[in-house]
Parts: C-alpha cells; sequence; structure tokens
C-alpha cells in the first residue's frame, strides 16, 4: 500500500542558506546552542515560526560523526506534505506527551492546521484512554496500528521491549508493507536498532531510528531533539512530524549511528549528575549552604540548566519524576558496553553505574535520576557507624 499524505492548510518557511563543510569533527548547530546545552530537560520554548531545523548528515563509518551540519533552508525538507494516518506505539513518561502534541497538531499547530489521523496501543490500554478522548484511535496491538498508518513511531522502555513490540508475535513489523514506514524513538543500543532495522526492512517497509535527547519536560512542551539514523527518505517524510515534536532533528547517517549518539548524551548526563550530587553533599559536610553551591554554579562556567533546575528539589531530597533513575542506569549501562566494544576506557561514567545501581536497590528505580544522590547519602551513614 503507497503511502498516503496530506497537505497542511499552510507551511513554514525559513531563510534559505546554504550548507558549509565544518572542519571540526563533530556535528555543530548555528546559531542555536550546542546539543548538549539543549539536551536538558529545561530549555525555553521557542516559538514555532522561529525555530531553526539543523540537520547533520554522516557519510563516514558508525560511530564516526565528521559530517556537515546546516541549517533547514529552501535546500531541506519543506513541510508541505505529511504522512495522513500516524501510529504511536507506548504511551509511558515520554510517548504520552509526544502522541499527545501529534493529536493537537492535527487540530491546530498555531497559524498551521495540519490534519493527520492518529492511532494509539499500549501494553496498558487505560493509558490511551486520554488520547483517545483528544482525538486519537486505538488499535488492540502493534501489528494493527502498522497495518492502519503510513507510519508508525514507537516508544518503549528498553531494547527488549523495543524489539518485541517491532518483532514479537502480533509486532508492527506483522502489519508493515512497502511503502509504510518505521520510527523507533526508544532509546536502545546499536545493535537491537539494527536488528529491528533489518526485520522491518524485510517487509518492504522504511525504518529509521530517532532517539530523542530531553525528558518530559521538552516532550510536552514539543521541545525534544531527535537523533536520527537510517532511510533518509523517510526522514524527509516525517520531517514535520518531528518539527511537532522537537526543536530539532539530525540525521547522523547508518542506523546504529542514533543510537550511539544518545548513549554518549546520556552517559554525559548521569555522570554530570552524579559529580553534583557529590558537590551538593560536599558543601554541606563543610557547613556550606548547599542552596547558594547552586547559584553559584548557575553563574558560573559550569552552569547547566539540570544543575538550577534539579538543585533546589535534591537539597529537599525531592525527586519528580522526569526521567526515571532506572532508564538513567539502563543507559549508562548501555554506554559502557558500546565503549568496551570499541576499547575505549570509561572510568567515571563506570563509577556513576555503580552508584545508579546502589540506587536501585535502595527501591529508587521510579524516582527521578536525581535521587542518585541518596547513593551518596546510604555511603555517608554507612562510614558515620564505623
Amino acid at each position: 500500500m503507497a503511502m498516503s499524505f496530506l497537505k497542511p492548510h499552510c507551511t513554514h518557511r525559513l531563510p534559505s542558506s546554504s550548507s558549509s563543510i565544518l572542519n571540526s569533527p563533530f556535528p555543530t548547530i548555528s546559531p542555536t546552542k550546542s546539543l548538549f546545552a539543549n539536551g536538558s530537560s529545561f530549555s525555553t520554548r521557542i516559538p514555532i515560526h522561529f525555530r531553526a531545523r539543523p540537520i547533520s548528515s554522516t557519510q563516514t563509518k558508525p560511530f564516526s560523526f565528521k559530517a556537515f551540519s546546516s541549517q533547514i533552508s529552501a535546500s531541506a525538507p519543506k513541510p508541505d506534505e505529511m504522512p495522513a494516518r500516524v501510529g504511536f506505539l507506548g504511551l509511558g513518561i515520554m510517548g504520552s506527551p509526544m502522541a499527545q502534541n501529534l493529536i493537537k497538531a492535527g487540530r491546530s499547530n498555531g497559524d498551521c492546521r495540519c490534519r493527520c489521523d492518529v492511532t494509539v496501543w499500549n501494553r496498558t490500554e487505560s493509558k490511551c484512554s486520554p488520547l483517545i478522548s483528544l482525538g486519537a484511535k486505538y488499535k488492540s496491538s502493534p501489528k494493527e496500528v502498522a497495518a492502519s498508518c503510513d507510519v508508525t513511531f514507537a516508544m518503549l522502555a528498553d531494547p527488549q521491549s523495543a524489539l518485541d513490540v517491532a518483532c514479537g508475535e502480533d509486532g508492527a513489523a506483522k502489519g508493515l508493507s512497502p511503502g509504510k514506514g518505521y520510527v523507533d524513538v526508544s532509546t536502545v543500543d546499536g545493535a537491537t536498532s539494527k536488528l529491528i532495522g533489518t526485520r522491518i526492512k524485510a517487509t518492504g517497509a522504511l525504518f529509521l531510528e530517532a532517539p530523542v535527547s530531553g525528558s518530559k519536560k521538552p516532550a510536552e512542551d514539543g521541545q525534544l531533539i531527535f537523533l536520527t539514523a537510517g532511510d533518509r527518505s523517510l526522514f524527509e517524510t516525517v520531517a514535520p512530524l518531528l518539527d511537532i515534536m522537537g526543536k530539532s532533528r539530525f540525521f547522523l547517517g547508518d542506523v546504529g549511528n542514533g543510537a550511539a549518539m544518545k548513549l554518549v548524551v546520556n552517559m554525559i548526563m548521569g555522570s554530570m549528575m552524579a559529580s553534583f550530587s557529590e558537590g551538593l553533599l560536599l558543601s554541606e559536610r563543610v557547613g556550606l549552604d548547599p542552596k547558594v553551591l547552586v547559584e553559584v554554579v548557575s553563574q558560573g562556567a559550569i552552569s547547566a540548566p539540570m544543575f538550577s533546575m534539579k538543585g533546589p528539589s535534591m537539597v529537599q531530597s525531592l525527586y519528580p519524576t522526569a526521567f526515571p533513575l532506572k532508564h538513567q542506569q539502563k543507559d549508562l549501562r548501555l554506554a559502557l558496553g558500546l565503549a568496551e566494544s570499541v576499547s575505549q576506557p570509561t572510568p567515571i561514567a563506570a563509577a556513576a553505574n555503580e552508584l545508579y545501581k546502589v540506587a536501585k536497590s535502595r527501591g529508587l528505580s521510579d524516582e527521578d535520576f536525581s535521587a542518585v544522590i541518596e547513593a551518596l547519602k546510604v555511603k555517608l551513614q554507612s562510614q558515620s557507624k564505623e
């Protein structure tokens, strides 16, 4: 079945700019902030008609990101048509707000009306109810969703869940056929992503991995960063949908590169949070006010939205969940596996991973990943008793 498209009533037009080949080994965004600065949960909402859409592509081997980078311009994909029938599998802390943004954009998106039908599925059916009340359709299996839609997105919690939903018995692959597309926005390892991609392509459908940088708040605000790799034509087809759910999107070449980039970003984030936790406790231990430390850090060279937003809650031992600790530890584990596969030493990330494992053992898996500070408190308490 050929993919159906629907033309919106208007499009976003950005000034043209030419792509330039960069000498730096890393993709860059200009004039927006760097990927790492914007990969947190706390970036400011940018009006959709002012957003720059950076795309970075690579023509090198997997895990090599020497690339050219440019903003979307007249030569880049134009959002003048989009898939009319969109599926979404997985309605957890991330998937639900992402799907909601697609549904809401289908009714009204600022000055544009970009109508598309959204069909949802979730293992726990009750989580579909809020989306159905907004206008979504429901199907009882990933297979049925994929069969009824032009493009299907999947946001699952871990590699095994992503594989089961895509390739299991009643999995999405069973409902795919030539002309359809499957976009996996879950955070998985490269091997799992490649396996899913192979199974999807065997049906004649197109595959794109597109893990996201960002957590609950940017998902709600449509401020995610998409790290995509795979079929370039599918990337261009779903670009208008990615722009509804996110503020920027990168194309990184072959399947596996998107997964690798996401794991590296989350490895850095997890290590930063562990170090920040140590600093908060040390400041208190030596008689300083940790609240003042948060203010000092927020005004210096190491300022990060993550610190200034999570710090005050951490000082109060409060950890409202935006990114579950169990998912951060999973991503560290996968990142360590990636590093091992290329013989790259990662001693800091390895030490951080152990702290997150301690926090999990203390029953903090579903708390925000900032609750890793509790693992350090446990160590302090143990030392005090000795």
